[in-house]
């Protein structure tokens, strides 16, 4: 079983809106809703793959109670911790007349320390019976930012992988308590490194960075494929795996469906090479309709047989 966490869940809601410009009045069709936040992402993604997950985190109010019905309906197993406060909601407009999005996120609810504490508890048990726990997403508000850090420790004595995919300070701090996998995207992990990536010899730079920081493993992923470091055994091997551009539907939550299929080949024991084509199969697949995670698993493997991986220097 794969466990995913999303500290900060929400009602993700997209809207397809022709010629959108601010400042006017639009009309458009019923957007779609779904539960949303990475790790809920991830959960989805991997359900497709037909892995078992269950999904776990914090959720609230009305918003919170809609989150756990609708993954129910999805048939995605869940077992989230019931906080005071309100979950949040994220609107994303899609205007497909130039194929461009806008993203506006809400700040998370406050969660208490009690709260957290019973999340916390949740996790010792799931993790008894699973082979990888992935944390992922930002951080809702009044949780300390080595939260990650500090689950990352407690878990560690457990036998599973545990994938970390955050940004800012979480993410940076989250690191040093050495998780198996990282899985920033270009631009967290450019953040994270203080400087711009444009050439492999960038990324692979990067790579050497991110990983000297506490992770034993790294996987950057962007938009026409990923990087990766991997420990094997006693060696360090690195890796670039791309794609040949397609044009996207939408392109929210294909990190985390990427992420999702690097870990279920990960966790089948499948040769890093074909967890990495599985993984940009999925990124690109899920690019082709609204919704993180929706893709057709058929469309993922068709991807994947088109990804390129080398091995770098």
């Amino acid at each position: 079983m794969i466990v995913t966490v999303t500290p900060n869940a929400a009602i993700d809601k997209t809207l397809k809106v022709a010629n959108f410009q601010l400042g006017q009045r639009h009309r458009c069709q019923r957007g779609e809703l779904l539960p949303g936040g990475k790790g809920i992402n991830v959960a989805r993604a991997l359900k497709r793959l037909g892995e078992p997950v269950v999904a776990t985190g914090l959720a609230g109010g009305r918003t919170g109670t809609l989150i756990v019905e609708e993954l129910t309906r999805e048939g995605i197993l869940n077992d989230f911790v019931r906080i005071a406060d309100e979950s949040r909601t994220t609107t994303v407009v899609i205007d497909p007349t130039v194929s461009k999005q806008s993203e506006i996120f809400e700040y998370g609810p406050e969660i208490d320390a009690g709260e957290l504490a019973i999340l916390s508890e949740k996790l010792r048990y799931l993790a008894a019976s699973a082979t990888a726990i992935v944390l992922a997403g930002s951080l809702p508000r009044r949780v300390d930012a080595d939260w990650y850090a500090a689950t990352i420790r407690d878990l560690r004595r457990r036998d599973l992988e545990l994938v970390l995919d955050s940004e800012g300070d979480p993410l940076r701090v989250g690191m040093s308590a050495q998780p198996d996998w990282v899985a920033p995207n270009q631009g967290e992990a450019e953040e994270v490194c203080g400087h711009e990536f444009s050439t492999d010899a960038d990324f692979a730079g990067a790579l050497e960075e991110i990983a000297d920081l506490g992770p034993r493993n790294v996987l950057i992923t962007r938009a026409s494929g990923a990087f990766a470091l991997v420990r094997d055994g006693h060696r360090t091997r690195r890796f670039k795996v791309e794609i040949d551009p397609v044009e996207p539907v939408s392109t929210v939550g294909s990190g985390d469906a990427l992420l999702a299929g690097f870990i279920a080949a990960r966790v089948r024991n499948r040769p890093i090479e074909e967890c990495l084509r599985q993984a940009v199969g999925c990124g690109t697949a899920n690019t082709g309709s609204i919704g993180a995670g929706r893709f057709e698993a058929r469309d993922a493997v068709r991807y994947a047989a088109l990804s390129r991986v080398t091995e770098l220097a």
